[in-house]
């Protein structure tokens, strides 16, 4: 019997948990320099806009490679795709390590985001192929909220690591996790039972454009697309970079309680991950209406946030948190959403459209909170009030309010789509 149909095949955990691991790895490097924001600003002399340049320009390249990471996974299969991801992590981060100039930074950070971009397709499709159908949405959900421990590993260890080890050998030792699982990777990841590594047929231009055309005229495609564009920004531009100096800076906690808050929005992404996973399996026809849903009581803290009098209180700040992070497992609700949509041949494509599509917010986010911070800061600096962040953290309401829009633009197409070609399912799949 086939992996797609039966998951007792001997191993199928094992490379999951491998590929998992790497994926875990990959988040941890992104989110590295969440709790170093204002130690790099320091060692490279740098303002808030070039300090989110680091961050922009890492979410800039994971965003472009998504789709030819797409093909090259359906080309080379995705333990080889896996294990240059690896590879490439482990030299960036150890070339981070010894950067003392905020050009080799940049260019360290540029291939972090190179790395990064190679992992999470790959482990989709590794799943996508030894899991059963039924159990795919929950195994989605399990890796991208397992995956998301990284991020703890980011926030309280890799500060600790920066007070008492300093900057190089706190980022050497964390490059050094990627020799253990790339040697994991090799001995343990299949990407099928019958061979260790697969590879798929050349595609000509005109293929790779005809392939991506349909998955994107796919009206289920650009629901998922602005899915997971409207859900995932908040809680990944708070764990990649503007957190931890928010919450510091902006609402006058300490850095011991940052780092905290970081931690459970993790644990927030991490516990409604598998709820979400059960309520869409049970559920899908309302799949768009839960996003809206959780998109709305994330504006709604945000609310309650920027205008408390003075610096909200630690509980408040936690709600904000926990919130905030339930947005990091409905994005992949977006994933579900275009797999439904698309034909098996169409799905790396069609996966690295929507996948684009957070980073992407992220990205305009990071940016625009980096110049509103120089903007509303007087006389420049790093010395950022709590009133430069309000202004800084309100640009969140542009992105929820397009996103909003084509959301519920998109799933009316989408059951339009459906009632007019398989009416006889419309109560089953309608979103």
């Amino acid at each position: 019997m086939s992996p797609s149909t039966d998951t007792r095949h001997s191993g199928a955990y094992a490379i999951w948990v491998v590929g998992l691991l790497v994926y875990l790895l990959a988040v941890f490097h992104r989110s590295s320099l969440a709790v170093a924001g204002l130690a790099a600003t320091e060692r490279f002399g740098i303002a808030a806009s070039q300090l989110a340049t680091f961050t922009m320009l890492q979410l800039l390249v994971y965003a472009a490679m998504q789709i030819p990471v797409g093909l090259m996974v359906d080309r080379f299969g995705p333990r080889r795709v896996l294990l240059t991801g690896a590879i490439v992590l482990t030299l960036a981060q150890a070339g981070f390590a010894f950067a003392d100039t905020y050009a080799l930074a940049l260019v360290a950070r540029l291939f972090v985001g190179m790395g990064d971009a190679m992992t999470f397709i790959c482990v989709l499709r590794l799943v996508n192929t030894w899991f059963a159908p039924r159990q795919i949405p929950l195994m989605t959900q399990l890796t991208g909220v397992i995956g998301q421990l990284g991020a703890i590993i980011a926030a309280v260890p890799m500060t600790l690591a920066l007070s008492n080890l300093g900057w190089t050998r706190s980022y050497l030792l964390a490059a050094s996790l990627g020799i253990v699982l790339s040697i994991a990777l090799v001995v343990v990841v299949r990407d099928h039972p019958q061979v260790r590594s697969t590879r798929g047929p050349a595609l000509s231009l005109t293929q790779i454009r005809g392939s991506l055309g349909a998955s994107w005229a796919q009206p289920g495609t650009r629901l998922g697309f602005w899915i997971h564009f409207s859900t995932q920004f908040s809680a990944t531009t708070l764990g990649l970079l503007w957190g931890y100096p928010f919450f510091v800076r902006g609402e006058g906690t300490s850095k011991g309680f940052a780092g905290l808050l970081l931690t459970l929005m993790v644990v927030a992404v991490m516990s409604a991950g598998p709820v979400l996973g059960w309520a869409i399996g049970r559920h899908p026809w309302h799949r768009s209406t839960i996003v809206l849903s959780i998109i709305a009581a994330i504006v709604a803290m945000w609310t309650v946030v920027l205008c408390w009098p003075g610096t909200a209180p630690g509980w408040v700040l936690v709600l904000l948190v926990v919130v905030v992070g339930i947005g990091g497992p409905a994005s992949m609700i977006g994933f579900d959403i275009g797999r439904t949509s698309n034909p098996v041949e169409r799905m790396a494509s069609a996966t690295g459209i929507i996948n684009q599509a957070g980073f992407i917010a992220s990205l305009l986010l990071v940016i625009a909170i980096g110049l509103i911070l120089d903007w509303r800061t007087p006389g420049g600096g790093t010395a950022y009030t709590p009133s430069a962040f309000r202004w800084a953290m309100s640009f969140q309401y542009v992105l929820w309010a397009l996103g909003i829009v084509q959301i519920w633009r998109y799933r009316v197409r989408t059951r339009a789509k459906i009632m007019a070609e398989e009416p006889e399912t419309y109560g089953r799949t309608a979103l």
